[in-house]
């Protein structure tokens, strides 16, 4: 009998409570063909040491500084979609923020699933990547319940945490 193939899925999530968020789904990664994408930093140099090569590093970005952010942003825009064309995944999976909505759009322009889960961070209010792929994502998912209000079409399954 022919052993059936695993799904590619790419998680990818700002550093930070993001990609805390996102590791949370770690449980996940054993079914299926996984990749991780978040930004390279001091705090996550360490997880090149548990995932190898199923994980990649675009630029630190920070809204903070706007003029930087803007060169890096559209610098991590080719990087990721080097990343994308590298390991083709069947699925993207992302908990934000700024890095996931580029990767999120090269995903969706190339037929790829699209699955967000809005920050836990955010009870009442939405953020800048949800508003922009909750209009495309295949399943928009939102941690606490008051946040239906906001996202009408968005499945809400609880906490990550």
């Amino acid at each position: 009998m022919k052993a059936m193939k695993k799904k590619k899925v790419m998680f990818i999530a700002s550093t930070g409570g993001h990609l805390n968020e996102l590791l949370q789904l770690k449980p996940l990664f054993e079914h299926y063909n996984y990749h991780i994408v978040t930004e390279k930093t001091s705090s996550n140099l360490s997880l090149k040491n548990k995932y190898g090569k199923k994980i990649n590093y675009v630029i630190y970005g920070t809204k903070d500084h706007p003029f930087t952010y803007i060169f890096k942003l559209f610098f991590n825009c080719w990087i990721e979609l080097f990343v994308y064309l590298k390991t083709r995944p069947r699925y993207i999976v992302t908990t934000g923020a700024h890095i996931a909505g580029p990767m999120c759009l090269i995903g969706k322009f190339f037929g790829t699933k699209i699955i967000f889960i809005e920050t836990f961070a955010n009870s009442s209010s939405k953020t800048i990547t949800g508003k922009i792929v909750y209009k495309f994502a295949d399943l928009f998912i939102v941690q606490w319940e008051s946040m239906l209000e906001l996202y009408p079409k968005a499945k809400f399954y609880g906490s990550l945490f």
